[in-house]
């Protein structure tokens, strides 16, 4: 027999025969995937690459609720003292007017936080208890 790269081989018994473990890596009989439970059987892989832990956090933020009543814009009796003069007329469309409320679609609620000391004449709006007693105390008409 001629000496050749491929004829090459080392002495007899001189090399072990490596032991065959766990399939799919060399890291001891369990290839790194611990002992039983779902993660050590087969198939599980592919849903920790698809980020398994992203999936249900991100399918968790859908939860919750919205509201479907509309919900009138806001708006308290001292922005009203501060912005108007004695006798003025006050309508939605007028405070949308003066930028003091974003949208009129809703309808507008005024309500009683602050004193009011000037007379006004306030037209379709909606108010708290507190709101309407002191614009009428302050001389005010709601109509």
């Amino acid at each position: 027999m001629t000496l050749s790269l491929h004829t090459i081989k080392p002495a007899k018994g001189s090399t072990k025969s490596r032991k065959t473990i766990g399939r799919g890596g060399k890291r001891g009989t369990y290839s790194g995937k611990g002992q039983k439970g779902q993660k050590a059987r087969s198939g599980v892989s592919g849903l920790k690459r698809l980020g398994a832990r992203q999936l249900i956090e991100s399918t968790h933020k859908l939860k919750g609720f919205k509201s479907r009543n509309k919900k009138p814009e806001i708006l308290n009796l001292d922005i009203l003292n501060e912005k108007f003069k004695d006798g003025d007329k006050i309508t939605p469309e007028i405070l949308k007017k003066n930028k003091l409320v974003d949208k009129i679609n809703n309808g507008v609620k005024i309500l009683g936080n602050g004193k009011i000391s000037i007379k006004l004449e306030i037209e379709n709006c909606e108010f708290s208890k507190s709101a309407k007693e002191k614009i009428e105390k302050a001389g005010g008409k709601i109509k």
